[in-house]
This record gives C-alpha cells, sequence and structure tokens, in this order.
C-alpha cells in the first residue's frame, strides 16, 4: 500500500472505515483482502473481543454477518451528544469514552475501538437500532455553522491568536482527500472531508485556552466553536451511516 493511499484512509477515524469498508465487504463489492488493507491500514493487527471465539476482525464481521449484519454504520458521539448510538448505556458509555464506534445494522450489535500500542482491540457490545442524521441536513447545518463560526472567530480575532486557523478558514476549499470504499456515494465523501475539517478547525482553536485574555473571550471562544465541533460530528456519522445514505 501506498504512503499515499494510507494517507487517505486514515484521515478518516476508525470507526468510519470500518463502516464504509465494512459495509462495501458485506455488500459484495470488495474481497477481504481489501477490507482488511483498508481498515487496518498501517496499525500492526486488529484484533476483536466479546466474539464467541475472540481472534481476527474478519472472522468476527463474518460472524456478525452470520447474525444477520447487513451494513456498518459509524457513530462519533461526544459528551451531552450521543450522535449514531442508540444504547444501551454500557454501549454508550463506552462508545463515550474513546468518542466513536460501530454499529451493525441488523444484528443488535456493535463495536468499539480501543489503541493499545500499534495495535487495536475492538470489544463487541449489545447495541439498539439508532436514528441518524439525515445527509441534506447534516449538509446544510455543517455549511451554516461553518459560515456562523468564521464570523465570529473573525470577530474575535482569530488571526492574531491563531493564525494558521484564519488560513484554513480562508482556504476551505482544501479538503481531506479521502480513499472511500466502493459504493459510498461521492455526496458522503464530500461531507466526511468537510466533517473533518471542521472538527479539525474546531480541536485546533479550542487547545489552547491559555491565549484568551480573559475568561470572557474563552467563553466566546467556546461559544462560536462548540455548535462547529457539533455540527461536524453529525455530519461525519451521516457520511459514514448507510442507513441514513440517500437511495442511489
Amino acid at each position: 500500500m501506498t504512503d499515499e493511499r494510507t494517507r487517505g484512509l486514515t484521515l478518516l477515524p476508525l470507526s468510519g472505515r470500518l463502516a464504509w469498508w465494512g459495509t462495501s465487504w458485506l455488500r459484495g463489492e470488495v474481497g477481504p483482502d481489501d477490507l482488511l488493507d483498508a481498515v487496518i491500514a498501517d496499525d500492526v493487527t486488529h484484533v476483536v473481543l466479546g466474539t464467541r471465539e475472540p481472534g481476527g476482525l474478519l472472522s468476527a464481521l463474518a460472524e456478525l454477518r452470520t447474525r444477520g449484519a447487513s451494513a456498518f454504520g459509524a457513530a462519533f458521539p461526544a459528551e451531552g451528544d450521543l450522535v449514531g448510538l442508540g444504547g444501551p448505556r454500557e454501549f454508550n458509555d463506552a462508545a463515550l469514552d474513546v468518542g466513536e464506534a460501530v454499529v451493525a445494522l441488523g444484528c443488535d450489535a456493535g463495536l468499539v475501538p480501543c489503541r493499545v500500542g500499534p495495535t487495536v482491540e475492538w470489544s463487541v457490545l449489545q447495541a439498539r437500532r439508532r436514528q441518524v442524521p439525515d445527509v441534506g441536513e447534516a449538509d446544510r447545518e455543517l455549511r451554516s455553522t461553518l459560515i456562523e463560526a468564521a464570523q465570529r472567530l473573525a470577530d474575535l480575532d482569530v488571526a492574531r491568536w491563531r493564525p494558521e486557523i484564519a488560513d484554513r478558514l480562508m482556504n476551505l476549499r482544501h479538503r481531506p482527500s479521502l480513499v472511500a470504499a466502493p459504493g459510498v456515494p461521492p455526496r458522503c465523501v464530500d461531507l466526511a472531508a468537510r466533517a473533518l475539517q471542521a472538527l479539525e478547525i474546531a480541536d485546533l482553536a479550542l487547545e489552547d485556552d491559555g491565549a484568551a485574555l480573559s475568561v470572557h473571550e474563552i467563553d466566546q471562544r467556546r461559544g462560536a466553536l462548540t455548535p462547529l465541533a457539533r455540527a461536524g460530528r453529525r455530519a461525519l456519522v451521516a457520511a459514514c451511516s448507510p442507513d441514513g445514505w440517500p437511495p442511489a
């Protein structure tokens, strides 16, 4: 696998990669080697815990297929915003701890990743049916929220305290170049790229509150960025959830 392709894969979080490529594999659009290459990427290996026979990723996904899994959808929750999750509490809490999870649609199971050095351990837990954001609605929300956040950050003189963020806001057309699985709608690939861009801007702008001059400025900054992060997460869930994709 080339470095460029690996980067294009790993720009998407683990759960997004498994949702895209796992769904494509279930639908017969890619083979098992392509699935494993895309999900594992530059990790040493992925192991799965909580199945009848704990072991490799492919065998665990095959077991979920025999249990009725028809697709895989991603969740990217945060405190107070369990977007992409439907319970039960054990699954929600595990997903919230790492900020992501995968729901196996059709068989009441979910997977939560945990990095252990160069290895990823996926835990299989019970997961209920969930509601996911509509792709069109999530797209519109992300666009409007990004415009509002950019204006508020400009009012807060973002160029003074984080010039690199101001540069990114001025060049929103320069988005991550993702490697998508066959069958993922182009609209969802574009939405995922813009969602990741928004989340990166929000993370960068929030990582150093010490640059603000006052508690009031910190609150203003968070007020501008919290809605952007929420819209980014919702857009990423919509883009990585086949249960909400528009008809082909």
